[in-house]
């Protein structure tokens, strides 16, 4: 089984939770790529059973140009798209905390919510990230 991590960051909040999962899904045994959206050359998401999509929130609840260029270039929508993001609740409110990755989970028909973290995922965050992998990871261990 291939898994993908795909991620936006500028401020590093972003990559350090893609960090955080991949590790999480190296450490459970799991072949796991990375790709740093607007970085590195396009990858054949099509080469992979399980795709993880990390972006922030930008301005009022925009899904950044980047990834909406990655998911153009995509060209298709995988079956098995996990969403996650950070975001800041003092820009916007609730309302708009981690928009971005609600929307993508949308469009995406993704089988788990979004994954949503407040700025850096140290600390308590972390249990978070856990509790939504163990969500995720119970159908990716069944997948294979």
């Amino acid at each position: 089984m291939n898994i993908l991590i795909a991620y936006l960051s500028y401020s590093g909040n972003t990559e350090e939770v893609a960090t955080f999962i991949h590790n999480r899904l190296i450490d459970d045994g799991l072949h796991v790529d990375m790709h740093e959206i607007g970085i590195d050359p396009f990858v054949d998401v099509s080469r992979y059973d399980y795709l993880f999509l990390g972006t922030f929130t930008w301005e009022e609840g925009a899904t950044p140009d980047e990834v909406k260029d990655f998911v153009r270039e995509v060209g298709y929508k995988p079956e098995n798209v996990a969403v996650f993001g950070t975001g800041d609740t003092q820009f916007g409110g609730d309302a708009l905390f981690c928009k971005a990755a609600e929307k993508l989970a949308i469009f995406y028909n993704s089988k788990w919510e979004p994954l949503k973290i407040e700025q850096s995922p140290r600390g308590y965050q972390e249990q978070r990230i856990d509790y939504w992998l163990e969500g995720v990871l119970q159908d990716v261990k069944s997948f294979a």
